[in-house]
């Protein structure tokens, strides 16, 4: 299993148009998050990446929403998504989209949204699968020198298991788009869409895309009463005092 700490920041795409069918992937994105809007709540969502910025959504029930990135005009915070300029416990939703790929922390960009995320508050996490037709891309040489290749593929168990270890819960985990992403794709050709019904229903593991929702759980620190050791008292024995006791003499 490789480190999940890089020594050196791997490339990161500005636009969805920076990976192939890039646009096509954000539309999935929003499509599988399309239902969840109506049932997360609150008033603060941060969109963190020039990536999640770009996601639709218009639809969540969260009004206040603030697109956190390095440097870009759209940005309404310029701050480094692993280190985010906002108080503990004071945003109730967190969309990171591809953003653990190119982080040289993944870690650390976690335990960042968690810092900033109240408890019971929600993180949407997007990646790419490395067990699947677009993750085999890094198995050849030339891919590695193109996005979205040259970043690391996390696959969805480990960013699980991360999120367990923060006391995450985990309550969506989808797989989606069971293609190569790397040629134009199109829907509408008959082939395309048999590949995509079928790759569905028999090979949903492996889908290029994963979609994880979890959900912060804190358990209060209920305190316990101190077990205080009670000496027990002490109580004398009373004993019993008796005279001299006289022997009558057997009859015979």
């Amino acid at each position: 299993m490789k480190p999940a700490l890089a020594f050196d920041r791997p490339q990161e795409p500005v636009q969805w148009r920076d990976m192939p069918n890039g646009e096509l992937i954000a539309q999935s994105i929003e499509q599988h998050l399309s239902p969840w809007w109506p049932r997360l709540f609150g008033y603060h969502l941060l969109k963190l990446g020039v990536l999640s910025g770009a996601i639709n959504t218009e639809n969540s029930m969260i009004n206040h929403q603030v697109i956190v990135t390095g440097a870009n005009s759209n940005a309404d915070v310029i701050a480094e998504v692993d280190d985010l300029p906002f108080l503990e416990h004071s945003v109730d939703l967190c969309l990171l989209t591809h953003g653990l790929e190119f982080a040289i922390d993944p870690h650390h960009v976690l335990r960042e949204s968690d810092r900033v995320l109240i408890p019971n508050g929600h993180l949407i996490i997007s990646g790419f699968n490395p067990f699947s037709l677009a993750g085999f891309n890094q198995l050849i040489p030339f891919r590695r020198q193109s996005l979205p290749w040259k970043g690391r593929f996390f696959t969805p168990m480990r960013v699980k298991d991360w999120l367990h270890l923060l006391g995450y819960e985990i309550i969506e985990d989808k797989r989606f788009l069971h293609s190569v992403l790397h040629s134009p794709f199109d829907s509408k050709r008959w082939w395309n869409r048999i590949w995509l019904k079928f790759a569905s229903k028999y090979l949903t593991p492996f889908g290029s895309v994963y979609l994880i929702i979890a959900k912060k759980r804190v358990h209060p620190l209920t305190p316990l009463r101190p077990k205080w050791q009670i000496r027990p008292k002490f109580h004398p024995v009373k004993v019993t005092t008796y005279g001299p006791s006289s022997r009558a003499p057997l009859k015979k």
